[in-house]
This record gives C-alpha cells, sequence and structure tokens, in this order.
C-alpha cells in the first residue's frame, strides 16, 4: 500500500470523529498528517509484524481493587419465535468499573487535584477542585451522579502514531526485572535509548512511549497469587516531567499503575521531587498538568522479545460518553531486529 493511501486510511479514520475537542485535549491534539506519515512507513515495511498489546479479558485475570468485581456472566442461547436465527449475550456484574480493568487507558478527567489535602471525614466537596487545563469540579462532575460533562474518554481521539519500546529491563536492569517500588528514572531511559536502534532517533513529539520493565512477569490468568496488583515499579516524577518535555501523547507501562507502588515489606524512599500528599503523583502530572494519557497492563514482552524498538501503535479508546476511562485493544506493528 502507498504512503498516500494510508495517509487517507489516518485522515479518513481519525476524521470519524470530527467534533472540535480540542480545548478538552492535550497534547494529542499533535497527531495529525506528521505523525500519521511516521507510521506509514512502518505499515508498509514487508518485514514489519503486528502485535498485541493488550491481555486476554477474563473474570480471572488480575484485577484492580480500585475498580469493582469484574464477573462476566455468559447467558444462555436465545431464539425468536418462528425465526431460524439464534443469538447469544453476555452481561457484567453490577458496580463494575469495566474501563479501569485489563489492558485500558485513563481519560483525562480521570484525576483532579485539591488546594489542600482531604481529612477523610468531612464530605469532599469537589466543586472547587481543579481538572486539566483549569477546569472546575462544578464543571467537570457538577454532582454526584453526574459523567464526567468535560475531559471524559469520548474527547480522546484515535491515536494513530509512532510507539518507541524503551526497554529499561534489558539495557538499563542488565535483564533483571524490575522490582515493586522502583523507579524508572530519566538516566534510565537515556542509557535504554543509548543502547538500542532509537539511539539516532530518541524521543519525538507525538510519540507513545511505552516501558518495559518486566513487572509483567508476575501477569498471572488465573491470578492464584494476587501479587501483579498490590505492588509494582513505576515511573518517577521528574521522568514524567522529561517524557512531558518531549510532547508525548501517551505514556504505558507493562504494569497496572504508571507509578511505583512499593513492597509494604521492603519500602523504597521517593525520589527527590516528587510532591507530597499525592499516592499516584504521575497520574497527577500527566492527566492534570500536562495532558498526556496513562496506559496501564500493556503486554510488552513480544515486542521486547522481538526487538520492536519503533513501530506504528493504534489505540482506540471506546466512545463512552463521560467515562473516566476505557478498556483497549492496542496493536502494534513494526519490525524486529531480533
Amino acid at each position: 500500500m502507498s504512503k498516500f493511501y494510508l495517509l487517507v486510511f489516518f485522515f479518513y479514520f481519525s476524521s470519524l470523529y470530527s467534533a472540535d475537542l480540542s480545548s478538552q485535549r492535550g497534547m494529542t491534539n499533535i497527531l495529525g498528517p506528521e505523525t500519521w506519515s511516521r507510521c506509514s512507513d512502518l505499515i508498509s515495511n514487508p518485514k514489519s509484524n503486528s502485535y498485541e498489546l493488550s491481555y486476554l479479558r477474563t473474570k480471572s485475570m488480575p484485577l484492580s481493587p480500585f475498580a469493582g468485581e469484574y464477573k462476566p456472566k455468559f447467558l444462555p442461547a436465545s431464539a425468536m419465535p418462528n425465526t431460524v436465527q439464534i443469538f447469544t449475550m453476555d452481561v457484567l456484574n453490577e458496580d463494575v468499573n469495566d474501563g479501569n480493568q485489563g489492558t485500558q487507558m485513563d481519560a483525562l478527567g480521570h484525576f483532579g487535584h485539591l488546594d489542600e489535602p482531604w481529612d477523610g471525614e468531612t464530605e469532599l466537596d469537589i466543586s472547587n477542585v481543579t481538572f486539566f487545563g483549569g477546569l472546575k469540579g462544578d464543571v467537570v462532575k457538577p454532582s454526584k451522579e453526574s459523567p464526567l460533562l468535560k475531559l471524559g474518554i469520548e474527547t480522546v481521539p484515535p491515536i494513530i502514531t509512532t510507539a518507541i519500546l524503551i526497554d529499561v529491563k534489558k539495557y538499563a536492569y542488565d535483564g533483571k526485572s524490575m522490582s515493586a517500588g522502583e523507579y524508572v528514572s530519566i538516566n534510565d531511559i537515556n542509557k535504554s535509548i543509548e543502547s538500542s536502534s532509537l539511539k539516532s532517533r530518541g524521543i519525538l513529539p507525538g510519540d507513545v512511549v511505552l516501558i518495559y520493565t518486566g513487572w509483567s512477569d508476575n501477569y498471572q490468568d488465573p491470578d492464584e497469587l494476587k501479587l501483579y496488583y498490590s505492588m509494582a515499579p513505576g515511573i518517577s516524577y521528574t521522568l514524567a516531567e522529561y517524557l512531558a518535555s518531549k510532547k508525548v501523547v501517551a505514556v504505558g507501562l507493562d504494569t497496572p499503575f504508571v507509578d511505583a507502588v512499593a513492597d509494604p515489606n521492603n519500602p523504597i524512599p521517593t525520589p527527590e521531587g516528587t510532591p507530597e500528599n499525592m499516592v499516584f503523583p504521575v497520574h497527577h502530572y500527566f492527566l492534570t498538568q500536562a495532558g498526556i494519557h496513562t496506559l496501564e497492563n500493556f503486554n510488552l514482552k513480544k515486542l521486547s522479545n522481538d526487538s520492536v524498538d519503533l513501530s506504528c501503535v493504534m489505540i482506540l479508546p471506546l466512545m463512552v460518553k463521560g467515562s473516566a476511562a476505557s478498556s483497549i485493544r492496542p496493536v502494534a506493528i513494526g519490525p524486529s531486529r531480533s
């Protein structure tokens, strides 16, 4: 397929969502012909392969403790009288947050911040909470039952751009998987890039950054040990600022959080420069300050094994009005160097 027709495809795909939502978008505003054209060479490369970056969604997969139980129920086959057709359906249990389970991405409205820490006892008033772009809580979520009226997942465009795999397990940790609570640093990123085929390219505006830590070695289905979601490595706050300075549109890891969550039996000091009174400071910075989407539970092992440092990635969130997150099925297309 020629580059011209690939660009036509990308333009058509993104134009399916034509509403002007630029004021509610962060870094994704820079996606367009320039980033799409970087994709076309990778898609048309006869040596490229397609890689699934998501995990299979099942009721026995590792589950987020914040998103409710996830119990798909498969209904009996049904039919309508006097017809030859049968149909099958399934449902999810009540109170499950499907968007924050499995391989997923967060909307910018997923996080906001208060001027002072909440005491945990008084009623939480979000009217003065500040969200991305300075939007206040009374505009974003005016009532307890309200969906996100601004910054919901439906405002996110199709993310079709180049993705770089930064394999810190391979290059910064000498093949050893990172441990819970460890932080990926700017030095880790630069060392990994310098050691890979990305050395002369680096990070470009509009990239999706995928960071392989090796924590996904703990991903089990069925999740018998319950380890994967209980703790994890993550990226440092200063690295989040650094990636934002590069104008990347999204950052994903092979972990349940982009933030580090330490093993309570082996606490690791918080790096200098991390804001106080935050459990998830990287979420805070990406979603409320920089306008960068967080990608979680990415299956990056095959990309690492095949040394696919550069690929075209397609990430399509569901257009669920007012939702704070979406389950996704991201795909990467790129050539292997192994």
